[in-house]
C-alpha cells in the first residue's frame, strides 16, 4: 500500500484496524455504514457474460392446458377422449374438471397444433411453457 505508506495517519488507521478481533471489526464495519450511510456489500460488476446469464431462457417445451370447455361440453369430450385414450365417462370428468392439463413436455408447434384441435372443438386452452 503505497498510499498507506505515504501517509503516516493512514498507516497508523491499518495498524490499529490490524490488532481488532473479527467482532470488533464487524462493529467497525457497521458503524462506519451508519455514520456515513453506505453498505459494505459486494457490488457485482454486470459485464455481458452476467447479463447473459440473467436472461430469461425461452422455454423449449410446453404444455396444453384446457381451462374450460365452451358452449359445446360433449364435442370437447370428444376431442379429449381422442387425443388421452380415455373412456367416455373418464373424458367428461376431465373435460369438467378444467382446467386441467391436457398434455405437457411437447414442442411449440406440437403445442399450437393440440391447442388448434382443441378450440376448434369449442374449448378453452392456453399454451405455457414448462
Amino acid at each position: 500500500m503505497s498510499d498507506a505508506a505515504a501517509s503516516p495517519k493512514l498507516a497508523q488507521i491499518i495498524e490499529t484496524v490490524k490488532a481488532l478481533t473479527v467482532i470488533e471489526l464487524s462493529d467497525l464495519v457497521h458503524a462506519l455504514e451508519k455514520e456515513f450511510g453506505v453498505s459494505a456489500a459486494a457490488v457485482a460488476v454486470a459485464g455481458p457474460a452476467a447479463a447473459a446469464a440473467a436472461a430469461p431462457e425461452a422455454p423449449t417445451s410446453f404444455k396444453v392446458t384446457l381451462t374450460g370447455a365452451g358452449a359445446n361440453k360433449i364435442a370437447v369430450i370428444k376431442v379429449v377422449r381422442e387425443i388421452l385414450g380415455l373412456g367416455l365417462a373418464d373424458a367428461k370428468a376431465f373435460v369438467e374438471g378444467a382446467p386441467k392439463v391436457i398434455k405437457e413436455g411437447l414442442e411449440k408447434p406440437a403445442a399450437d397444433e393440440l391447442a388448434k384441435k382443441v378450440k376448434e372443438s369449442g374449448a378453452e386452452v392456453k399454451i405455457e411453457g414448462a
